[in-house]
């Protein structure tokens, strides 16, 4: 490229040209910057989709009990299935790969709960040990249940930190006793989750207690259990194998989804990335577009230098100026506004991104828009690219200028 004397009279074209010069600067700086945007934009839109899933586990299945829609075997429609703890048994050991697995039996309505003077209202949940993973429940202090509470039917309790708040306040809750409806259950552990302030609110109970407290002997109201590191066709086949065995086991249609509705969060998620997969590309067709646009601003604005100067390019090459130098000017030229632009467009996009960030207030649908720093600097660097091809063809034209034929424009 050329020397400091080169730079600085490139400096000059530009200043002599100041409209043209940010006219073209301005059309590439935007598409650097709305492809930035778009980008950020589409990873917000993800983050605030993918923050619906935080509160269970990605590979895991649910399964929930309703009525029949179709006769079958004799039986009419609108019969009710009921869960038992036998049918997770099955499941257990007639559908392959099945890793952590919990029923749920829901104490419906809020319980009056008390620890002394104190009283609140909560929602109770009878549940398994595997209960811990498919909701991604967080111990903080204490234990879960385990096999020994389900075993002997223990009157223990893991309690969230709104529990512990409106009954405890700052006092330690592991060891005390709280009363549900008459009965006394200890609190052996307190949890935090991902999800919602809800989740917050849950007293978790051995499920076999339940049962038996509440006098709903073998009733499970909800199956859910993780895959492990099954892929998305094997979970398939496994909510599959469900359906079937849980049809034969209760008599209704395989087909019946009324009866019994599963609920693949794997497939869910898939669908969801497979979405935002499309989006990204969109996003980059968009924004390569709108940057190629501003590459083929530059070249025609280059042409037109070229065209402007070609009496100086003769001049030039009459006093014994190389082809090379020629062309390294216009190629400096095009270089110099394609990446000043492409970093002002950079750091705008950067700046609006870290606005949102600090500004946007917290939402369901649109959380943390971001853009990978890596990805920005790789499209800089092929916009800079680019800018030295646009500024190509008009260099090798200028490189071509014959000084007579130049002499006799002028």
């Amino acid at each position: 490229m050329l020397s400091l004397d080169g730079w600085q009279e490139t400096f000059e074209v530009l200043r002599r040209n100041k409209l043209r010069t940010m006219l073209t600067a301005l059309s590439v700086a935007w598409g650097i910057f709305m492809l930035v945007i778009l980008l950020a934009a589409g990873r917000g839109l993800q983050h605030g989709v993918e923050h619906d899933f935080r509160d269970d586990a990605m590979n895991s299945i649910w399964i929930g009990a309703g009525k029949t829609s179709v006769p079958y075997e004799g039986h009419a429609p609108g019969r009710r299935i009921l869960f038992k703890n036998e049918d997770i048994d099955a499941i257990v050991q007639q559908v392959p790969g099945v890793e952590h697995i919990s029923g749920r039996f829901y104490l419906w309505g809020e319980f009056s709960v008390s620890y002394g003077l104190k009283h609140a209202h909560f929602d109770i949940r009878g549940c398994h040990p595997g209960h811990l993973f498919i909701e991604k429940t967080i111990i903080v202090a204490g234990r879960f249940i385990n096999e020994f509470d389900l075993r002997e039917r223990r009157k223990v309790a893991v309690i969230g930190p709104e529990v512990k708040d409106a009954l405890f306040g700052s006092r330690d809750p592991l060891g005390e006793y709280i009363t549900i409806r008459g009965v006394k259950y200890k609190v052996i552990g307190l949890y935090r989750d991902e999800g919602s302030q809800n989740e917050l609110k849950k007293i978790y109970i051995p499920i076999t207690t339940a049962q038996l407290v509440y006098n709903a002997p073998g009733h499970v109201h909800h199956i859910m259990y993780t895959v492990g590191d099954a892929d998305l066709r094997q979970s398939e086949s496994m909510a599959s194998a469900t359906r079937e065995l849980l049809a034969k086991r209760h008599r209704f249609a395989p087909g019946d989804k009324r009866a019994v509705s599963i609920n693949n969060n794997l497939e869910q998620f898939t669908k969801v990335r497979e979405i935002f997969d499309w989006i990204a590309v969109f996003v980059w067709v968009v924004g390569v577009g709108t940057i190629f646009a501003g590459i083929v601003g530059v070249s025609n604005i280059m042409l037109i230098s070229v065209k402007e100067r070609t009496v100086e390019f003769g001049v030039r090459k009459a006093i014994g100026a190389t082809p090379w130098s020629i062309l390294s000017m216009v190629v400096q030229e095009a270089l110099l506004v394609t990446t000043l632009a492409g970093y002002s467009g950079l750091v705008s996009a950067a700046l609006v991104v870290e606005g949102l960030n600090r500004y946007l207030p917290d939402n369901e649908y649109f959380r943390n828009p971001e853009v990978d720093f890596r990805i920005a600097l790789v499209a800089v660097g092929i916009l800079v690219t680019t800018g030295v091809l646009a500024g190509l063809v008009p260099a090798l034209r200028a490189a071509r200028v014959k000084p007579v034929a130049a002499m006799r424009e002028e």
